[in-house]
């Protein structure tokens, strides 16, 4: 089961299970469609500990968004797919993962478009 990172493909955005982002014109009006990645990436979690929180957020961005697990945690020698696809072009995001004591692994630059896998450590 995937955990949806923020909204599902936004408006004018098609298909999801493309292995790369492509920007289509028409010959006649110029119009656009834009071709969404596949940015499902297997978050797996090697740390020996249970991470409590985890956030992706666009390289782009100065601040993490709102904890991708929710209301769940990730067990240690466990792994989840997270889906990355927010209706955002970006294909780079910085990952956080987070433990009950508060500290934290930060992973930046991850090319969630190419990449199927991430594991912490």
């Amino acid at each position: 089961m995937a955990f949806h990172f923020k909204s599902l493909i936004a408006a004018g955005i098609i298909g999801t299970g493309l292995a790369g982002c492509a920007d289509v014109s028409s010959s006649g009006g110029g119009s656009q469609v834009v071709i969404a990645a596949n940015k499902v990436v297997n978050i797996q979690n090697n740390t020996g500990r249970t991470i409590w929180r985890f956030y992706g957020s666009p390289t782009s961005t100065n601040s993490w968004e709102e904890d991708i697990l929710g209301s769940t945690v990730l067990p240690a020698g466990q792994s989840r797919n997270v889906d990355f696809a927010d209706g955002r072009t970006s294909c780079g995001y910085d990952m956080k993962a987070e433990f009950q004591d508060g500290t934290s692994i930060v992973k930046n630059s991850i090319d969630v478009c190419t990449v199927s896998g991430v594991s912490f450590p």
